[in-house]
């Protein structure tokens, strides 16, 4: 897979993550290990926390954007609220498995995001992010029901529907990866994978 398939994908996913990290390293470091240590997580994870509100007029912002630079800006802050974990132990988990990734640790981020699947299965962004670990190591087959769960959680992720069109793209299934990324697009209409917007039968662009 070359680099460029990723698109904003995971791009605006790594550099908003380096700023997050730079404020929450030291605390959820500890509190990580503590958790994994002690079993802190053993009555579940909380819910997650709810950002439609703030969301809102930044989905809005994104419809009157005026070009690549600004609509990226705000997608930047859409990220620091998907990627706001349900509490601290699921916010090291998240992290963790972010830093993995982000230096080609494929084992050990796959091994965190399972972990952070498995203790908030109702977290889209847990979802999301394996799914990107396994787009990366190009098993698109694993990706895909991992992008449909975190749709499912989250209807206007718009990474996660980005995603789902790239994987379905990458299988084979065109049509369908055509229909994903419509999804995509009529909520951020400058995503850098509109270059892979191709007619469906009957259309014309």
């Amino acid at each position: 897979m070359r680099a460029s398939q990723t698109c904003d994908f995971g791009q605006s996913q790594v550099l908003v993550h380096t700023q997050m990290m730079m404020a929450r390293a030291v605390t959820f470091i500890f509190v990580g290990h503590f958790a994994l240590a002690t079993g802190a997580w053993a009555d579940g994870c909380p819910a997650a926390p709810d950002h439609n509100d703030a969301l809102q007029p930044l989905f809005e912002a994104l419809q009157s954007a005026q070009g690549d630079m600004e609509a990226r800006q705000i997608s930047n802050q859409m990220w620091q609220y998907w990627a706001d974990a349900p509490d601290e132990p699921s916010q090291s988990m998240l992290d963790d498995g972010m830093s993995a990734r982000g230096v080609f640790d494929f084992f050990q981020a796959l091994e965190r995001f399972d972990a952070l699947v498995a203790y908030c299965p109702y977290y889209a962004e847990g979802y999301n992010q394996r799914a990107f670990v396994n787009y990366l190591r190009q098993d698109y087959e694993a990706a895909l029901p991992d992008l449909d769960r975190a749709i499912e959680l989250n209807p206007r992720h718009i990474a996660a529907l980005a995603g789902r069109a790239l994987t379905l793209i990458a299988l084979g299934q065109e049509l369908e990866g055509q229909k994903s990324l419509r999804s995509a697009l009529a909520l951020n209409p400058w995503l850098s994978e509109r270059v892979l917007l191709r007619p469906l039968p009957g259309e014309e662009l």
